[in-house]
């Protein structure tokens, strides 16, 4: 389903319109619903207004004819009202759980195809509460709001229109309170859409919370950290308890406001009947018609002005929503495609800046790289390395020069082109809770080549472990790989570069923080997977970049050195200088 997504507005209306699209696919369950809930409704008030007969022509003329009549078909009007009450309630759930489904889906959508610097600056935590937490509130909106709206407006509708049918003098007053009713509604809906707004931003932070508390459970563990966190979380915990009950003082205030709106109309209808002669033809009937009515009045408009804050934390969540759905997915002009690529790549004078930041990341950054040869990066922390090659796989844009694949701008070639020409291999190692030769194969459309994935595993010596795995290829690795080792889970990412056989191969400190033999098996992987590839090597221990064509020693976003192994060692700068305090430090250590 393709829904608008325009620009969105603070204005409710706008919002509310916007929501709609939502819910033109449902036209027909709509109708059905309707029909339910308003039969539902009708029936109620043909059964309160047969009060009148049975007062005044059963009770007071001793017609009892009429009561034998009304226990015959009692039953039968209640059974047509819980058929009435299913298909308004049931169709009601039906369309706003599809609702739920389908922004849910839509949202899920937009979050993966929503560029690297997006994810940078929101939690992870906020981006999950509004999958989870605020499309639910939208169901409610479309759903429990909706149910309430219908069924117990036409309630209303027909309690009034019986009463104004009996007497209209008695009635009138109805038409008085009405606007301050609406008065009342106006106000309260603005305090309910604002604190709504609050109680999902808190429900994002409360999330955060937990997920990184989770995330970091070994370190806040080790560091004894319990305490902090449980403080973290109770303060944000408060505050979200702080704007819920914000939430319910407001919708108590108004629901009682109404009720009292309402029970001096009561109150006024009782004075009036006091005086018979006010008003022509009161039976019994009549005046016990239209006191019930207005006492059954009382519930319906306490649901509506219930739901009204249901619908308000609807149209925020909506609001909330609708923000990420405007934001713009990652920018993809290319036109170029590119089937398999040579492997050249080329920088000219590229400079880029992180969002946000002041400094750039890179200054006029410029090197080339031939077919199957070896570019590694060096320098310290921060220097610009990384960046580099998230600059190749276009996770961000440069803002200024070229950067050129096979002569071709990066721009040119669309994303999936692009994308299918690099395999990379980082230090941080994403694995999905899937079997590990689904992680070997991750991305693949189609049915898996088994073989593929088996000489893949083997190459990069996933063989070795996986005889001590209960179901080898086919063992579930958990979240992240949590039951795999650092080097285990490397082999398989190497495993993966290798399975999808790419031109262009990123290292990005692949083999940092290993153990001597894991570190052993990985190069011997690696100097595998490099056959025949053009490698971008972004090293941190310099002995595993010695047989590179090119060195660039990276300095504050700045290439100072340039040249193989041999040629920086003999200008004694400092490349030398890094590798000297390196195996300086080895030698001590041995």
């Amino acid at each position: 389903m393709t829904v608008e997504t325009s620009a969105i507005s603070p204005d409710p209306d706008k919002i509310f319109y916007r929501f709609k699209q939502y819910l033109k696919p449902y036209k027909l369950a709509f109708f059905v619903a309707i029909i339910g809930m308003i039969g539902y409704s009708a029936i109620d008030v043909y059964v309160i207004s047969r009060l009148k007969p049975v007062i005044d022509d059963s009770l007071g003329n001793g017609n009892y004819e009429y009561l034998r009549i009304a226990a015959y078909f009692i039953v039968p009007i209640f059974i047509l009202r819980g058929i009435f009450n299913f298909l308004g309630s049931y169709t009601v759930a039906w369309i706003g759980s599809n609702i739920v489904m389908t922004m849910r889906q839509t949202l899920f959508s937009q979050y993966i195809h929503l560029p690297v610097e997006y994810h940078d600056k929101n939690s992870t935590g906020s981006l999950i509460s509004k999958v989870i937490y605020d499309t639910e509130q939208v169901s409610n909106a479309a759903g429990k709001a909706l149910l309430t709206l219908v069924q117990e407006g036409a309630l209303v509708i027909g309690l009034l229109i019986s009463m104004f049918y009996y007497s209209w003098q008695l009635s009138l007053i109805f038409v008085l309170i009405g606007p301050v009713v609406a008065i009342v509604v106006s106000i309260v809906s603005k305090r309910f859409r604002a604190v709504s707004k609050r109680i999902q931003q808190t429900m994002g932070s409360l999330t955060s919370s937990v997920e990184q508390a989770l995330k970091g459970h070994k370190v806040v563990l080790m560091f004894g950290g319990q305490n902090l966190e449980d403080e973290h979380f109770r303060q944000k915990n408060n505050h979200n308890r702080q704007q819920n009950m914000k939430l319910i003082v407001a919708r108590i205030l108004s629901v009682s406001s109404i009720q009292v709106i309402a029970s001096i109309a009561l109150a006024f209808v009782l004075y009036v009947a006091s005086f018979p002669h006010l008003v022509e033809s009161l039976t019994p009937g009549i005046f016990v018609n239209v006191v019930v009515n207005m006492v059954m009045l009382l519930k319906p408009l306490k649901q509506l002005t219930t739901v009204n804050s249901e619908f308000q934390r609807g149209m925020a969540a909506c609001s909330s929503i609708f923000d990420v759905m405007d934001q713009e997915i990652e920018l993809d002009k290319g036109q170029h495609n590119l089937a398999r690529a040579q492997g050249s790549i080329e920088f000219k004078d590229v400079t880029f800046c992180y969002a946000n930041k002041v400094n750039p990341a890179l200054k006029n950054i410029s090197f080339s790289v031939k077919p199957g040869q070896t570019c590694a990066l060096v320098g310290r922390s921060g220097s610009g390395k990384s960046t580099i090659a998230s600059l190749l796989t276009r996770f961000y844009n440069h803002q200024q020069g070229q950067i050129l694949l096979d002569d071709i701008k990066l721009d040119d070639i669309p994303l999936k082109d692009l994308r299918r020409q690099f395999a990379l291999v980082s230090q941080h190692v994403v694995l999905f809770n899937d079997t590990i030769a689904n992680n070997i194969a991750y991305g693949t459309q189609g049915k898996v080549d088994r073989d593929k994935v088996l000489a893949a595993a083997k190459t990069a010596h996933v063989m070795e472990f996986l005889t001590q795995l209960p179901n080898g290829l086919d063992t579930i690795v958990g979240e992240n790989g949590f039951m795999l080792s650092g080097g285990q889970r490397q082999r398989i990412a190497i495993a993966r570069a290798l399975f999808i056989d790419a031109p262009v191969l990123i290292l990005d400190e692949a083999t940092s923080a290993l153990d001597t033999e894991s570190e052993r098996l990985i190069q011997d992987a690696l100097y595998k997977l490099q056959q025949n590839r053009t490698s971008i090597v972004v090293a941190h221990r310099l002995s595993t970049i010695e047989n590179a064509d090119t060195i660039l020693v990276i300095e504050s976003g700045q290439i100072i050195e340039q040249g193989n192994h041999q040629d920086l060692l003999g200008k004694q700068g400092t490349y030398a200088q890094l590798h000297n305090m390196q195996f300086g430090e080895e030698l001590t250590s041995a």
